[in-house]
């Protein structure tokens, strides 16, 4: 199979070598949680020492995953209630070598079918655009992102022109800043892009294009650190439930209450185990997501309990490919219709691209190996791949959307995954949407009800809706 890769005049070809009901249910649990926070001394902050590793006895909240939903969420629940509250985030990998944050192409656009989607992308640029007010430390200076507001540019053919209007439509009724280009304005803004066989372009002309994942994950980490919240290095192997099992046999009552009562933690270098007592856990772990599920026997069991969290890993390539004659600083993102993407790196020729897969075509996420043959740059001019990287994302395997909010069963669990590869933008929306679940009882801001675990036993799945033509949006995850 084949495609034209950005689309640039010297025609780039790129080719694989294979050519909320339920959330009124918790209220009660959450009022609980409130009041026992409340009870607490109002003014004596905690303190961590700066490398104790080992976790406390207890917390009020745990979260599994200290990437950057992880992260956004301590942060965000700390900043409502800085004293009072002991947020702990466990992370098997503080380096983040292999994490799905760092390893990202950190992009962030508005282009979506769903109108939560567009308002939590949304909100990431605005989070980016206020990141001083937010993310400064004492007085040192405010992070920088690197953020390059060169917009995407989605290209559609004439199959598919119908549906970009309609989700330009949908993106326009939301806030964002989204314009429709005929494939002669295409030419007339980039006449370096090749548009044989494109109709309509769309264009995000604010708030879109790129920043570096690692800058804003070591920003929201060192402030949430600065707001009492503790780190610990670990792998999360086990739970303890309040009650020993789900109830079998005889009538099922939807309202049986099961608890974690002990995270357990395996320390590295260390044969010790240690249980960790929390009040709230929040499944944060991005690929591993579903494993640290299945740990609670979610999906191993009736009714409710026989619904698993569908989120795997997938591993993307990207590639790093040299053309001293391509676009310059007017080269926004660039998604053909076959999915495949690229955009500038820098002022020194650079561009990254990548090409998502087909369902057969999945790599093994054994590792992160790079298949070098997976993507071949072909231009009249001089071009070639100089480098190459690979990572993890947290897949949804249903309908490819971000799952947020608590189990329906086990009611101190709550998921914050299956963002498949748009967890980077949506961070600080789900950060704020998960503090305002957990301490207000309710969204206040972004309605994401419809993301809730629910919609899988109810059968009421959410897709995005596309204009390419080899690849669902979901899996064009730039």
């Amino acid at each position: 199979m084949s495609c034209i890769a950005g689309r640039l005049a010297l025609r780039c070809l790129c080719r694989t070598k294979n050519d909320s009901t339920h959330l009124v249910r918790h209220m009660s649990f959450l009022s609980e949680f409130q009041k026992s926070l409340k009870e607490k001394h109002p003014f004596a902050p905690i303190q961590f020492g700066p490398t104790d590793n080992r976790p406390p006895d207890e917390a009020d909240i745990v979260i599994i995953g200290g990437g950057l939903v992880g992260s956004s969420i301590a942060y965000f629940l700390k900043r409502k209630i800085v004293r009072g509250m002991r947020v702990v985030v466990i992370e098997r990998d503080p380096a983040y070598t292999r994490a799905s944050s760092v390893l990202s192409v950190g992009g962030i656009h508005q282009q979506f079918s769903l109108p939560e989607n567009v308002q939590m992308s949304m909100y990431g640029a605005e989070f980016l655009r206020n990141i001083k007010e937010h993310l400064t430390v004492d007085d040192a200076d405010p992070p920088d992102v690197q953020f390059n507001p060169q917009g995407y540019l989605f290209l559609a053919t004439e199959k598919s022109a119908r549906q970009m209007k309609a989700n330009y439509d949908i993106q326009r009724e939301n806030g964002a800043k989204v314009e429709l280009l005929t494939a002669t304005k295409v030419k007339e803004k980039f006449p370096w892009i090749n548009t044989d066989g494109i109709e309509l372009a769309s264009y995000g002309t604010e708030n879109e294009g790129w920043f570096d994942p690692w800058c804003l994950l070591a920003a929201l980490k060192q402030k949430a650190k600065s707001l009492g919240v503790q780190y610990v290095h670990g792998n999360v192997t086990g739970f303890t439930l309040r009650k020993d099992k789900i109830p079998k046999g005889g009538p099922y009552d939807p309202y049986y209450d099961n608890r974690i009562r002990n995270v357990k933690i395996s320390m590295p270098n260390s044969p010790e185990m240690i249980p960790l007592s929390a009040a709230v856990v929040i499944n944060a772990a991005g690929p591993q997501a579903g494993h640290l599920s299945n740990l609670l026997k979610i999906g191993d069991g009736k009714n409710e309990m026989s619904v698993s969290l569908p989120v795997e890993p997938r591993k993307r390539y990207v590639y790093v490919c040299y053309c001293p004659s391509g676009p310059g600083l007017d080269c926004p993102l660039v998604v053909d219709p076959t999915g495949a993407y690229f955009r500038r790196e820098g002022l020194g020729g650079n561009y990254i691209a990548g090409l998502s897969p087909t369902q057969k075509e999945e790599p093994s996420v054994d590792n992160l190996n790079v298949d070098y043959d997976w993507l071949k740059i072909d231009c009249l001019f001089s071009s070639q791949i100089k480098s190459a990287w690979a990572g993890f994302y947290d897949y949804n395997t249903v309908d490819q959307n971000a799952i947020i909010g608590v189990h329906p069963i086990i009611s101190n669990f709550f998921f914050a995954n299956g963002f498949s590869g748009h967890g980077i933008q949506q961070a600080p929306a789900i950060g704020r949407a998960m503090s305002e679940l957990l301490l207000e009882q309710s969204y206040k801001t972004i309605d994401l009800s419809r993301f809730g675990f629910q919609r899988f036993i109810d059968q009421q799945l959410l897709y995005e809706t596309n204009y390419s033509s080899n690849v669902k949006t979901e899996d064009v995850n730039v």
